[in-house]
């Protein structure tokens, strides 16, 4: 296997939680948004992170990029401290390791300036990072748009003449103005149609193979997880509950939660029957998370010991992480 472009250790981001006072406001609790997640990335390698709404996907692709302050923990892109890097380097190893990684936000409506042309939006990159001679950047960006399915006139346009599906793409030509090794894609289709939903996760996996990028693909729609990743980490509550190749994702999975998560995947077959795993009861608190396993409380399989101890997060397979007491039972 080729050596990891992204290493994540033991990461953890808390949200202080105040309760206001009289005369001043106390803190009362924390949101336990991302608590010792671990997980590796290869280059040219895309991850989907899979999990319910609110279990820290989001905070944790922030935090990995330092858009978020971490509380502990390690990352590393292409062996460089990310974090030490952003607080104590020198400007140049800022504006490089910057340019190494992009993110393409949830909302297209919301990540793109109103007032700016698609122009402007793309090389103000350019201009903060200096890495192109000003008289190349009409043909770099030519050439990014031209890349993401757009045309050059579409350059002189603001983002509210364009659709939610080219609003996307021209979120994606910004990610790539910089030449990054890594994007985090935070839910990227999630607000669109279903055909142009096709149309851009097939522009993800054509500038992987073009670039040779490396992908953090955010998600709770499996079925777009699974045509475009090629490992699948499952979050829940702030941790991961499974980590492993894709196929043995949604072949074999040994956490009931990600158990619980495929078998609510509607099939295109209205004669196929299909078992479905339902999960009683509500997603918990983050601010007093439960003890033992975190999802014990919704587990059908829960046991005493998964109440009182919390399960390791264990390799059961070559590659495939697990936090359970008994994943072994889900083997086939």
């Amino acid at each position: 296997m080729d050596a990891p472009i992204v290493r994540v250790k033991d990461l953890f981001k808390h949200f202080p939680v105040y309760e206001k006072g009289i005369l001043m406001k106390r803190k009362v609790g924390e949101v336990h948004a991302v608590d010792g997640v671990t997980f590796e990335i290869v280059r040219g390698e895309t991850l989907g992170l899979v999990g319910e709404s609110g279990c820290g996907k989001t905070t944790l692709g922030k935090v990995i990029l330092d858009l978020e302050p971490k509380d502990s923990g390690e990352v590393l892109l292409d062996g460089k401290d990310v974090h030490r890097t952003l607080e104590e380097g020198t400007r140049e190893e800022k504006k490089q390791l910057r340019r190494s990684m992009q993110m393409v936000f949830q909302n297209p409506y919301g990540s793109l300036d109103p007032r700016m042309t698609v122009y402007d939006i793309i090389s103000e990159a350019f201009i903060i990072h200096k890495h192109i001679p000003q008289a190349q950047w009409n043909e770099r960006i030519y050439e990014l748009l031209k890349l993401v399915g757009l045309e050059e006139y579409h350059a002189e346009r603001y983002p509210h003449e364009f659709s939610g599906g080219q609003r996307q793409r021209i979120s994606i030509a910004r990610a790539l103005a910089t030449n990054p090794k890594f994007i985090i894609a935070d839910e990227p289709v999630s607000s669109l149609d279903v055909s142009i939903r096709a149309q851009i996760l097939e522009l993800l996996e054509e500038l992987q193979k073009r670039e040779g990028i490396s992908f953090m693909y955010i998600s709770h729609d499996l079925s777009s997880v699974r045509q475009v990743s090629q490992r699948v980490a499952v979050m829940y509550l702030g941790i991961l509950m499974e980590y492993a190749p894709a196929d043995a994702i949604f072949t074999t999975p040994l956490n009931p939660y990600t158990i619980a998560l495929l078998s609510a995947v509607p099939i295109p077959d209205p004669e196929k029957k299909v078992k479905r795993l339902v999960l009683p009861g509500d997603v918990p608190s983050p601010i007093n998370p439960p003890s033992g396993c975190r999802f014990h409380p919704r587990c059908p399989y829960a046991q005493q010991l998964c109440k009182d101890t919390v399960p390791d997060f264990r390799e059961i397979e070559p590659g495939h992480f697990v936090a359970c007491h008994f994943a072994e039972q889900f083997q086939k």
